[in-house]
C-alpha cells in the first residue's frame, strides 16, 4: 500500500508545514541533540515496559523490519486469527496515510482496543493529536474499535490510562481537512515561512538549523513513524 504521510510527518506538519516539507525531501538536513536522542532512549524503555503488559504479542518490526509497505498485510492477516491477538507496531493505511499503533488487542470478542504509549507525567495536546490521527486512519481499516487509550507515566514508571476514542472521534473532520492540506503542500514547493514559536512548541525542530542558515546540519537520527 502506498502512502504519502505518516503519524510523526502529520504531527510535524501541525508545528510547521516547512517542516513537514523538509522531514520528506530534505530529511538529511534534521539535527537532533544529545538530550533529545537521550529523551528518545528513555521513552523507548518506557514502552517497553508497558508493552510487556501485553502478553504473547507479535511485533510486527521485528517480523518485517523496514519492509514497512508490508506492515498494514501482515497486521491484517494476524487480526483475522481467532480468539486474542495482541500486536506491537501494527500498520494501517487510508487516505495515503500511514500509522503503526504502539499495542492493537483484539479481544475473544473481537473487540479491539488501541494504546499508544508515552513517556510523560500528563497527557499532553500534542498527545491528543496523535491519537486522532491514529484513529482517522484505523477506524476507516477496523469497524470494531471499542476502546482507544494513552498510556503514560506516573512518575515511577508505572502506567496511567485516559480513554480518548470519543475525542478522537470528534476531532476526524479536522483531522481530515489537515490531512489534505498536507498532501497539498507536500505536491508544491517548499514553503517560505520565518522562523518563530513553531521551531520549539511543542518540539524544537530537527529542522531549526537550517531555516537559521546553518546548512551544515547533519542527519544525526533516523526518521521516526
Amino acid at each position: 500500500m502506498n502512502y504519502r504521510l505518516t503519524k510523526s510527518k502529520f504531527i510535524l506538519g501541525l508545528q510547521c508545514e516547512k517542516a513537514l516539507y523538509l522531514d520528506v525531501y530534505k530529511p538529511n538536513l534534521a539535527y537532533y541533540p544529545p538530550e533529545t536522542l537521550a529523551r528518545f532512549r528513555k521513552g523507548r524503555d518506557f514502552e517497553a515496559k508497558v508493552k510487556a503488559l501485553f502478553p504473547n504479542a507479535i511485533d510486527i518490526s521485528k517480523q518485517l523490519g523496514r519492509n514497512i509497505q508490508r506492515y498494514p498485510e501482515l497486521t491484517t492477516r494476524m487480526l483475522e486469527q481467532p480468539g486474542e491477538v495482541n500486536l506491537y507496531e501494527a500498520g494501517f493505511v487510508y487516505n495515503e496515510v500511514l500509522v503503526l499503533a504502539d499495542v492493537v488487542h483484539k479481544g475473544a470478542d473481537g473487540n479491539i482496543s488501541v494504546y499508544e504509549i508515552k513517556n510523560s507525567l500528563s497527557v499532553k495536546d500534542v498527545f491528543r493529536r496523535d491519537v486522532s490521527i491514529q484513529y482517522y486512519v484505523i477506524s476507516h481499516c477496523l469497524s470494531n474499535i471499542g476502546s482507544f487509550s494513552i498510556i503514560y507515566n506516573d512518575g515511577e514508571d508505572n502506567p496511567v490510562y485516559e480513554e480518548l476514542l470519543l475525542e478522537a472521534r470528534e476531532a476526524e473532520p479536522l483531522i481530515a481537512r489537515h490531512v489534505e492540506r498536507f498532501k497539498d503542500v507536500l505536491q508544491g514547493m517548499e514553503p517560505s515561512i520565518k522562523t518563530g514559536t513553531q521551531c520549539t512548541v511543542p518540539y524544537e525542530c530537527p529542522y531549526a538549523r537550517y531555516c537559521n542558515g546553518n546548512v551544515s546540519a547533519q542527519l544525526e537520527l533516523g526518521c521516526f513513524q
